[in-house]
């Protein structure tokens, strides 16, 4: 699954878009198609989402089983088409006071969604269900990622991680021993080296080269890991171009300088590479596991080589819920509740794949069949120890990281030096984050 590239094709559709969301009317008594509160208390909510396959096999399951054992709520599912789309249909249904109760929606959007006075602020749940609810129990990242001033917009709905993938047979052939937590950029960019044949097409490395937030997250954790930020600590410049920033991309340049990289257009050809013994190492995450086991090539898992540290990026995900009237937002409340509790958790772990949304989850009984299952998995778990920092919460980052995946591809492709692309890149942020959001 490739869930990063969306956030740079919605830099115009977003803005516009959260201009008509903020004109819907904010009553608590409008209501959303097929959704309605019953005689007897009964309240029935609709949730948007854009599964397909196990996913949705899993979320008709788990919502059938709250209905199951909830007999004054029903939580009717329903698939509103690609993911990718999700906010535009949101944000339209918003204005036609018919929104879902609840909607999946990409973490990088949570601070375009918080515009919109129909979206609810989930710290009064929070609160007031202290005693029986841990928040701080779910991924820093997601905590951080789906909160917006103060407001928290979202619900944990999935996250996930980078880690190193690496091909054991080209290790094997190569002489060399198998990547280590403790492994260091030197470390990596020897191993890159010796995995690079040209004459036989053998890179040591895959990079998604295609400027889009697959091309820039992978940089954001190489930045992060040489003691670099985003942005200065008030959010109002780059701080991308700093000693930490060069030395990030100056590893980029070096092992494509090499011709240790393998230049992915966005397509994912690295997989059939890597399946064919093509390309030797990967920075990528859980949603490739399933396409790699197919490849065939042995494979192992390791978390991230470090310079300062072996910092790891994380793309949550949200489940946001929109105001119905009161006893809809408690019934979203109490759905999402019972969703990510950690033994549902788990089960929609092993019905999909995907990571624990919290850290109770690794705790319970069944957790080793989750592990068993997907094998590999275990370390991208781990690994959200590792994800403490996110990207910036801003209705403007979309723009942000286009100008980031400019500079990144045009050192991958030996245009630019990387104090200039690094340079450039700070110039078009500030100049976009002049501009009240």
């Amino acid at each position: 699954m490739k869930r990063r590239g969306i956030a740079a094709l919605a830099v115009g559709l977003v803005a516009a878009l959260v201009a008509v969301g903020c004109g819907g009317s904010s009553s608590k008594s409008s209501s959303s198609a097929g959704s309605s509160t019953g005689p007897s208390g009964h309240t029935n909510i609709v949730l948007w989402h854009g599964y397909t396959d196990a996913e949705a096999k899993a979320i008709n399951t788990l919502t059938s089983e709250f209905n199951a054992t909830h007999k004054n709520i029903t939580v009717t599912p329903h698939f509103y088409g690609n993911s990718d789309y999700a906010l535009q249909k949101v944000l339209t249904a918003i204005a036609g006071g018919k929104p879902p109760d609840i909607s999946y929606l990409y973490g990088s959007w949570a601070a375009n969604i918080a515009k919109s006075p129909k979206t609810v602020d989930l710290n009064e749940f929070i609160k007031r269900d202290a005693s029986t609810f841990n928040w701080n129990d779910f991924w820093p990242a997601e905590r951080k990622a789906a909160t917006v001033n103060g407001k928290v917009v979202g619900f944990p709905a999935l996250v996930d991680n980078l880690a190193l993938v690496y091909n054991k047979k080209m290790f094997a052939a190569a002489g060399l021993s198998p990547p280590t937590a403790d492994w260091t950029w030197s470390d990596f960019e020897n191993a890159a080296l010796k995995l690079t044949n040209p004459s036989q097409k053998k890179f040591g490395w895959a990079y998604v080269a295609d400027g889009s937030e697959d091309t820039v997250w992978r940089y954001w954790a190489l930045l992060w890991q040489a003691g670099g930020q985003i942005l200065t600590p008030d959010g109002k410049k780059a701080a991308f171009d700093s000693p930490a920033g060069v030395k990030a991309m100056s590893l980029i340049q070096r092992l494509a300088q090499a011709n240790a990289i393998y230049n992915d257009n966005g397509n994912q050809n690295y997989l059939g590479l890597f399946a064919s013994n093509h390309v030797g190492m990967l920075f990528t995450g859980p949603w490739d596991l399933t396409q790699i086991q197919e490849g065939g090539a042995p494979y192992g898992v390791q978390i991230l080589p470090g310079d300062q540290n072996h910092q790891t990026i994380s793309g949550p995900d949200i489940w946001t819920v929109f105001d119905n009237g009161d006893a809809r937002k408690q019934a979203s409340w109490e759905f999402l509740k019972w969703l990510s509790s950690p033994q549902v958790d788990l089960k929609w772990d092993i019905l999909t794949g995907a990571l624990p949304i919290r850290a109770a989850t690794a705790k319970q009984p069944s957790y080793k069949q989750f592990l068993d299952k997907y094998p590999g998995v275990g370390v991208w778990a781990d690994n959200l120890k590792n994800a403490t920092q996110v990207r910036p919460v801003i209705a403007s980052y979309p723009k942000i990281s286009s100008a980031i995946g400019e500079s990144v591809v045009s050192v991958l492709l030996g245009k630019s030096q990387p104090q200039q692309a690094l340079g450039s890149a700070a110039q078009k942020t500030n100049s976009i984050l002049s501009v009240p959001g």
